[in-house]
């Protein structure tokens, strides 16, 4: 049994992969939810905001792991050597000579 490959690994990366807006429209469907509960349970029209507000706040979250998760990965392709154009044009402006021509 030490080779049997994790079963529950696939899932989470395929939920992680989901388009931001599919997560954002899902996060706000469930805050409405859990607003419709609590207003089904307290019998309070206002608490239907609390849920609405849950939901919206788990939104802007996504984008921000999601924003979070890119930016590290940009960073991370910069420090490559092969990518490193910054670099590049450094090392070519220090070639060329605007001294002296010398003909």
């Amino acid at each position: 049994m030490p080779n049997d490959k994790p079963r529950i690994k696939p899932i989470i990366e395929a939920a992680d992969s989901l388009s931001l807006g599919i997560s954002m429209v899902v996060a706000v469907i469930m805050g409405v939810g859990i607003g419709m509960l609590l207003k089904r349970w307290t019998e309070e029209p206002w608490t239907l905001w609390i849920g609405i507000f849950i939901g919206v706040a788990a939104a802007i979250l996504n984008v921000y792991k999601a924003y979070s998760k890119q930016y590290k990965e940009m960073q991370d392709l910069a420090k490559e050597p092969r990518y490193a154009i910054k670099k590049q044009l450094q090392d070519d402006e220090d070639d060329e000579d605007y001294g002296e021509k010398n003909y």
